[in-house]
């Protein structure tokens, strides 16, 4: 269903609320205690009275990546994974040229998942066997980075060049990695905030929209990253490890894959640097790293 169209604006968290309020309207929803949670590659709302989320693409051009969000949701419950879960609304809507998905609110009452739960829900969301009629594309996993860089008005033109040969050398020593584990449904952004742990203690997994078929390495690597960034402590890595049955840091490929995750972090912070200051140092702190390879990384978390 499409409403409300209008020219391409920058996602700005103004031009979030404008989106939420259009689309809370077509769906009979009240957005006037509407909350901003997060914006990153989406904006992230919650209705408190509606006890609903309202997620906002960035742009039409990843229409399909919502529409399988919704699908793959309804796959996870038919299979008993605990996920995030549609509202009865036809879904996704395009609203000023942008996907937006409503979703029952989580119940929780403020405590996070470790990442010993990570593992074990990754460990058993790997093992799944994947229906043919859900039709997983396989995993891109520089999918939007080029983009970012090309479309960013942040870069000076010879930052530009850098990164994208960056992403191009990437991509050819990604492909030619040889996995030792075998391939499956991965999620695509495997960190501890996208799993929430629920009043009643279920750990509910969230942020479906990167779901694909290819090696689970690529979700091991995403909490390996930030353990190497000092995100967390040894001993809950290795936890982490050793529940999944997996050490993804002993293989030969990860630092590809570290490297990876590392222009993924840069880039996706880069689209935020207008919002706030400490972004922006972030971001330049980041590139900085990426152009500097030896530097030791003193990473932020946003």
């Amino acid at each position: 269903m499409t409403v409300f169209q209008s020219a391409a604006v920058p996602f700005t968290s103004h031009e979030a609320h404008a989106t939420l309020r259009d689309a809370c309207r077509v769906a009979g929803l009240a957005s006037d205690d509407a909350r901003l949670i997060r914006l990153g590659e989406n904006a992230l709302f919650v209705l408190a009275v509606e006890r609903v989320v309202v997620r906002i693409a960035r742009s039409v051009d990843v229409l399909d990546d919502a529409r399988k969000e919704v699908a793959v949701s309804a796959w996870l419950h038919e299979a008993g994974l605990p996920a995030a879960r549609t509202t009865h609304h036809a879904q996704p809507l395009i609203v000023r040229d942008r996907p937006v998905t409503f979703w029952h609110f989580i119940e929780n009452d403020g405590g996070s998942a470790a990442l010993v739960d990570l593992a074990e829900v990754l460990r058993v969301l790997h093992q799944l066997s994947v229906p043919a009629d859900l039709a997983l594309p396989e995993i891109d996993i520089l999918g939007r980075v080029a983009e970012r860089i090309s479309s960013t008005e942040v870069l000076s033109d010879e930052e530009r060049r850098f990164l994208l040969r960056k992403e191009r050398e990437l991509r050819t020593a990604y492909e030619a990695l040889n996995f030792p584990l075998a391939a499956c449904a991965v999620h695509g952004d495997a960190h501890s905030d996208n799993l929430i742990k629920a009043t009643d203690g279920t750990m509910v997994l969230i942020d479906l929209e990167r779901f694909a078929f290819g090696p689970p390495e690529t979700d091991l690597a995403v909490t390996a990253i930030e353990h190497s960034l000092g995100w967390g402590t040894c001993a809950e890595y290795d936890q982490f490890a050793e529940r999944y049955g997996f050490d993804v840091l002993t293989w030969e490929g990860y630092p590809v894959l570290r490297d990876i995750n590392e222009l993924k972090m840069t880039t996706w912070l880069m689209q935020n640097v207008s919002e706030d200051e400490a972004i922006a140092d972030e971001f330049r702190n980041r590139l900085f790293c990426l152009q500097n390879p030896d530097v030791p990384r003193q990473w932020r978390a946003f």
